[in-house]
């Protein structure tokens, strides 16, 4: 059966290290994967937001 270049690279190369992809998961919940939001502390953060002028540079206008 034919495989590829790139099907037999990624096959040996999951042969050489056998926890790649164990480690790719870990790796991906560190970036991408995100905790639920809590709303009730959404909530608290919106109201706690002090508004800023339209421009920042002068604000003593």
């Amino acid at each position: 059966m034919y495989q590829s270049d790139i099907t037999q690279f990624l096959n040996q190369l999951k042969q050489q290290k056998p926890k790649l992809e164990e480690e790719q998961r870990r790796g991906r919940s560190l970036l991408w994967d995100k905790q639920p939001i809590d709303l009730e502390e959404r909530a608290e953060q919106k109201e706690s937001r002090v508004e800023q002028t339209p421009y920042v540079y002068y604000q003593n206008f």
